[in-house]
């Protein structure tokens, strides 16, 4: 039983240093109000969202060639993408990458809509 739990623990570490890696690459390339939200035991679909913001659709689409770039040179490929021009999600598996368009964001809402108490942290 031990063995189980601390491979959950490290489970939710790996995911938890994949979303800051992920939020640093938006960072160097410019993205916006990009945030890490901690969806763990919220859903099953993941365990973090990293959530950033872009100001054109060319830097959406450059935002997250970006991160798969930097992420396939780890040999670390999305098991599933959802690319549009004002939203781009990107599966990576225990974190779910969102790009968009600044009002597009606006619009969904998605930290509104996952936010509980102190689960999501802002990257610089």
């Amino acid at each position: 039983m031990d063995i189980k739990l601390t491979s959950l623990q490290q489970s939710y570490e790996d995911s938890k240093n994949l979303a800051k890696e992920i939020g640093g690459y938006l960072s160097d390339k410019k993205g916006l109000k990009i945030v890490c939200i901690n969806i763990a035991g919220m859903t099953a679909i993941a365990e973090y969202f990293v959530i950033c913001s872009a100001k054109s659709t060319t830097a959406v689409k450059a935002l997250v060639e970006h991160v798969d770039e930097k992420l396939s040179k780890r040999g670390l490929e999305p098991k599933g993408r959802d690319i549009d021009a004002k939203w781009s999600a990107v599966d990576y598996g225990s974190v779910i990458l969102h790009v968009f368009l600044e009002e597009t964001r606006e619009f969904y809402g998605l930290e509104r809509l996952w936010e509980k108490d102190d689960n999501i942290e802002t990257v610089d």
